[in-house]
This record gives C-alpha cells, sequence and structure tokens, in this order.
C-alpha cells in the first residue's frame, strides 16, 4: 500500500501565511510523501545487509517522518482558530506541568525560538503522565520515543522565510495565533 499525500488546501487563505508560501511548503510535503514509497519500493528489492540496504533503512526513518510531522503541523492549524479550552484535559494537564497555560506559552515559543532549523513539538509522556516541549533538530533524531505528539510548530525555514524573511519571531506569533486548539485537545485525548 502506498502513501498518499493528503489535501491541505483548505489552509489557503489564513491569516499570516501566504499561498505562496503554502503551496510551496505543501509541495515539500508531498515529496516527503512521495520519497517514503519510492524508500520502500526500493527496499524490496534490495539485498539485506548490503550497504543500499543500509542507507534505504537510515533514509527511510528522515523521509517518513518528515511526512507524519508535515501532517500533524499542517492539521494543528486553522483558519478559525479558537481561545484554548483551560477546562478541558490537556489544559488541566498543561497546569499541572507547567504551573499556568502562560508558563508553557512562553516555553513552547521558547523551543520554536531555538537557534537552528527543526520542529518545536509537544509531546505526551503516557507512562510518565507528563508533558513535555521538545526540540527536534532532524525528523529522524529526536522524537521521544513512546511520547505522543500532541502539538507540532515547523521551525525549518521553508515554513516561515517567504512571508517573514529572518523574522522567527513573528512567525512564531502568528502560528501560535492560527492552532486549532480542537485538534490539539484531541489529539491529547486519544493518546
Amino acid at each position: 500500500m502506498a502513501y498518499e499525500a493528503k489535501n491541505f488546501s483548505t489552509l489557503i487563505g489564513i491569516t499570516g501565511l501566504s499561498e505562496t508560501l503554502l503551496k510551496n511548503h505543501f509541495k515539500l510535503y508531498e515529496g516527503y510523501v512521495a520519497n517514503t514509497n519510492k524508500v520502500l519500493d526500493m527496499l524490496k528489492n534490495s539485498e539485506i545487509g548490503s550497504p543500499a540496504y543500509a542507507e534505504l533503512k537510515r533514509r527511510f526513518g528522515w523521509e517518513f517522518n518528515g511526512m507524519r510531522l508535515h501532517e500533524l503541523y499542517f492539521s494543528n492549524l486553522s483558519k478559525n482558530s479558537q481561545a484554548f479550552d483551560l477546562n478541558s484535559k490537556l489544559g488541566k494537564q498543561i497546569i499541572l506541568d507547567f504551573g499556568s497555560f502562560e508558563n508553557w506559552e512562553k516555553d513552547f515559543k521558547g523551543t520554536c525560538a531555538l537557534r537552528g532549523i527543526g520542529w518545536s513539538v509537544l509531546f505526551w509522556d503516557h507512562d510518565g503522565k507528563k508533558l513535555f516541549n521538545c526540540w527536534i533538530n532532524e525528523h529522524d533524531a529526536g522524537p521521544l520515543t513512546g511520547c505522543a505528539p500532541i502539538l507540532v510548530g515547523d521551525v525549518f525555514e521553508h515554513a516561515f522565510m517567504i512571508d517573514y524573511g529572518l523574522n522567527r519571531a513573528d512567525y512564531i506569533a502568528t502560528f501560535m495565533k492560527i492552532i486549532d486548539w480542537r485538534k490539539v485537545v484531541e489529539r491529547f485525548d486519544n493518546a
């Protein structure tokens, strides 16, 4: 079964992200989907233990996680963003783990603003019953094992430079305003 790119074109017109930026970003995501399928096909014909097989196995994590992280990112954005419900299970957990929503938000924005390219992710550790804001530098290195991604922020340059140049702080501020909190709360409830 081949993976198919999801259609996120309903995000066109979202406040703060231009159509050009979004279309470029969607095309990049579609490349991850295509490359995930290509690597899977190539693995079928590779000799186990060969150098080619080893490289394909390493490459698979990059392509697959690039595909999934983009899907999570796009699906936690909304044209009709609403206020976060502090009385939701996620709201109560944020307050428990960070002291307040404001403390969590400051930490999440700080994680987004780290020098370098990557992802800022709010993870839920089901076993430890704790939320963490984490930085993922590369798709295939950094996700917390066994933890569910609840909110994903893309802070690779392709996510903001067309519209914001080097001003990552303004992009982060925009991102925080267009989060689909219903989707984020749903992810937490299902984790």
